[in-house]
């Protein structure tokens, strides 16, 4: 078989991007995916990395955060835990010269049995000033509360007396007594 010169080339050149075609899917193709796999992992990974170092710089505060809860942790007894919220609060009452209307405590559990919660809805009016230096009081406080949500609404026209309802939670570190 004769093949012209021409024609050698060719075939020649329809092989070779043939083979070009063929590497291409089983060699580079591949190794193109999975270059952009592994970078995205390492991308990931060295994020890891400097958020496992962050925690490492935090660990003492934190540690230290932790120790202050515990230490200020509700009584593990629900009355006297319960008892020491309203005394609280009727000291911050005093203090900031606010009016108390209502307070509703519930208890409720943790995400785990390790610790509860006890829930206080306050709802308080008086002066700017006043409400101001009210939840100031709170937040200072050395008991383990945590403000959830602060609703402020105005209750005249000019501004003078506004109203304040204040979700609380109180740390226990002891879990919630099952109901028999």
């Amino acid at each position: 078989m004769n093949i012209p010169n021409r024609q050698r080339w060719l075939l020649v050149a329809a092989g070779t991007v043939v083979a070009l075609l063929v590497l291409d899917r089983l060699v580079f193709t591949p190794l193109t995916d999975n270059w952009k796999a592994r970078s995205a992992e390492i991308a990931t990974l060295q994020k890891d990395i400097a958020a496992g170092r962050s925690a490492i710089e935090r660990a003492q505060r934190t540690q230290s955060l932790w120790a202050d809860m515990q230490a200020n942790a509700l009584a593990k007894d629900t009355a006297q835990a319960e008892q020491d919220v309203l005394s609280a609060f009727e000291k911050w009452r005093a203090s900031s010269n606010v009016e108390l209307s209502s307070m509703k405590q519930q208890w409720k559990r943790g995400a785990n049995d390790t610790y509860s919660v006890l829930e206080c809805r306050v709802d308080a009016t008086g002066s700017l000033a006043a409400l101001t230096r009210f939840l100031y009081e709170v937040e200072k406080s050395p008991l383990a509360l945590r403000i959830d949500s602060l609703e402020l609404i105005g209750r005249d026209e000019v501004g003078s007396k506004l109203s304040l309802g204040l979700l609380v939670s109180g740390l226990r570190l002891a879990p919630l007594e099952r109901k028999s």
